[in-house]
């Protein structure tokens, strides 16, 4: 069984383009709503932090007021080509992490294939929360159709003139 997660889709701007819509749009094309963010239906922001180093994260507010969660530490940022960060979901105790790694690469119709894959989840425990109670094939189909959805998303806002 795999530990890993690919989502592969064609976007119609040039590598350089889709990379930017991919990190400085975020919060434009990914989905909102419980399974896409943690503030739900609660209004948020989510942006990346343009550097190695830098975060992936939410700002909403919540019960007790503004909230960030960070969801990623970025640790390859090569533009128009690749993008790397450390994932983490909600539930993950500290140290916890995946990995998902983009990249943007030149069709030859002028568009951009972006590869995103994800994985890691063979570090975490059987029973962690993130997994829903569900077997690792299924657990694995689950994170592909997830970030299927989210990568749809951005192919339809990358294609908006």
């Amino acid at each position: 069984m795999t530990d890993k997660v690919t989502v592969t889709v064609t976007v119609s701007v040039d590598p350089a383009s889709a990379f930017d819509v991919f990190t400085t749009e975020t919060d434009l094309w990914w989905r909102r709503g419980v399974p896409y963010r943690v503030a739900g239906r609660r209004p948020g922001t989510l942006a990346f932090e343009p550097r190695p180093g830098g975060r992936l994260f939410e700002q909403y507010d919540g019960a007790q007021g503004p909230r960030t969660h960070v969801a990623g530490t970025i640790t390859v940022w090569e533009p128009g080509a690749r993008l790397a960060f450390e994932w983490r979901g909600s539930n993950f105790a500290p140290g916890e992490v995946t990995h998902v790694v983009v990249t943007f690469t030149a069709t030859e119709s002028g568009g951009t294939r972006v590869v995103l894959e994800h994985s890691g989840f063979a570090a975490l425990r059987p029973d962690h929360p993130v997994r829903h109670g569900l077997e690792v094939a299924a657990f694995i189909r689950m994170i592909g159709t997830w970030w299927g959805e989210l990568l749809t998303s951005l192919r339809v806002h990358a294609t908006r003139d």
